[in-house]
């Protein structure tokens, strides 16, 4: 009897000895002793390629992929830099009715409102001018390119400034926050590298 008690612990033991090893017996991650394969001899392990694959023949790109397909030199950040200060002088040209530089910077037909607007308070004897409290924000709100390597690209716009008006009322003094999604085009394959605010919208603050 008590043989058959002491081979029954003795399975029982061995049980719990292979489960505790197939626990604790195996190694994660690298350990103390460890070298990488190229320390130790072996073939060294050449680390994933992340560039990003070009796209398969046929496959039509959009948004910024798109700018860069046809513009690799396209930079983001110098773009944004740009438009920003594109949107304060455009903005100070238009309160100073600056109709020349407004000229190099919009297209016709944003051109043809800014300037009615300029002749009708020139009309009314009124003048303005603007002083930004800080750089406007701007975002990217949407890129994509259409009829061939025509750049279109929309930047949302946060800026602060103080208007100062003088009419035949007197002067007035406006504090402004405003919000707005400014669209500007370029030929890619052009040699021009300006561009030109071909749309205004609102927004949202």
């Amino acid at each position: 009897m008590q043989t058959l008690e002491l081979i029954i612990f003795a399975g029982l033991a061995v049980v719990v000895l292979y489960q505790l090893y197939t626990v604790l017996g195996r190694r994660v991650g690298r350990q103390p002793g460890d070298r990488p394969a190229a320390e130790a001899g072996g073939p060294a392990i050449k680390a994933p390629d992340l560039q990003v694959e070009a796209a398969d023949e046929g496959v039509a790109l959009t948004g910024l992929a798109a700018v860069k397909a046809i513009d690799p030199g396209f930079d983001m950040a110098s773009f944004l830099g740009g438009s920003r200060s594109a949107y304060q002088m455009i903005v100070t040209a238009f309160a100073e009715g600056d109709k020349t530089t407004l000229g190099n910077l919009l297209a016709p037909g944003v051109l043809a409102g800014f300037e009615a607007a300029i002749d009708q308070r020139v009309a009314e004897n009124r003048t303005e001018t603007v002083e930004f409290a800080h750089p406007p924000r701007a975002d990217l709100d949407m890129a994509d390119v259409v009829d061939g390597d025509l750049a279109r690209l929309s930047v949302r716009f946060l800026a602060e400034f103080r208007s100062r008006t003088k009419g035949p009322e007197g002067e007035g003094v406006d504090d402004r926050r405003t919000a707005e999604v400014w669209t500007f085009e370029r030929r890619l394959k052009s040699r021009d590298p300006n561009w030109l605010l071909v749309r205004v919208d609102a927004a949202e603050a």
